[in-house]
């Protein structure tokens, strides 16, 4: 799985970079191990923002926090930070050559031709391994959502508002994926 902070839309749609938050690695670090996700990717080509996720991770794996959380530090193991969403499909494409990949980008807006999450579902134990693209901000840019092969049928509640953060998506849509269900109750 990967969370985009570049390219990603500001509210006026503006393709940006956006700021990484602790709370962000965290839970979706804890959501991936739970769910058995095999890496978490942290995309931003900001060193800065590099710097600080990498401070982040090591505080909880090689510092106090390993120690005194050894729960934590097992789920901080699966971050790893990469430039673009295009160099981390190249190291699963290099890890693992002869299972297909799909792309799957995540956005809260209504797109033509997505993917339902069972469909998803029977791909992966048919086919092979997904790489799922969470954006930051407003969501991924058109860039970025080019780049996938398909689009995830956002998450919708029962009414107009939609605008869930992404932890929370995050978990929503793992839970979908490995423990999935039939029927229109959703």
């Amino acid at each position: 799985m990967a969370l985009v902070h570049y390219p990603v839309r500001n509210r006026d749609g503006q393709t940006i970079a956006s700021a990484v938050t602790n709370l962000d690695i965290h839970d979706l670090a804890r959501a991936g191990r739970t769910f058995g996700v095999e890496r978490i990717f942290i995309v931003t080509p900001l060193v800065d923002q590099k710097t600080l996720v990498g401070q982040i991770v090591d505080h909880w794996i090689s510092g106090y926090g390993g120690i005194a959380n050894p729960d934590r530090k097992e789920a901080l193991k699966l971050v790893a930070i990469r430039d673009t969403l295009e160099e981390v499909r190249c190291e699963i494409l290099g890890r693992h050559p002869d299972i297909p990949l799909m792309t799957v980008a995540t956005t809260a807006r209504q797109s033509q031709g997505t993917i339902q999450d069972e469909e998803l579902c029977n791909w992966v134990e048919r086919e092979g391994n997904c790489l799922l693209v969470f954006g930051t901000a407003w969501g991924l840019s058109e860039e970025a959502l080019q780049l996938s092969d398909r689009i995830l049928t956002p998450i919708t509640g029962r009414g107009s508002y939609n605008h869930l953060s992404v932890r929370s998506a995050v978990s929503i849509i793992l839970d979908r994926l490995v423990n999935p269900r039939t029927g229109s109750g959703r």
